[in-house]
């Protein structure tokens, strides 16, 4: 029941048919980076709840 061979294979060729060749490895690094972010978030990393929002950044001088 779940996604076999012929299925990835039509899934493919219907991706190279709509972005193309030349933009197929900007798309998948573009959508490797998004799956890379989501995960982040959702694990939470850079949520450090001592950080106070000011991050790395330094203040001006009053």
């Amino acid at each position: 029941m779940g996604i076999g061979l012929k299925e990835i294979l039509i899934i493919l060729i219907v991706v190279l048919i709509v972005f193309g060749a030349g933009k197929l490895p900007r798309v998948m690094g573009d959508l490797g980076k998004g799956l890379r972010s989501f995960k982040d978030g959702l694990k939470g990393e850079g949520d450090d709840p001592d950080d106070k929002g000011n991050g790395n950044k330094t203040l001006p001088p009053t």
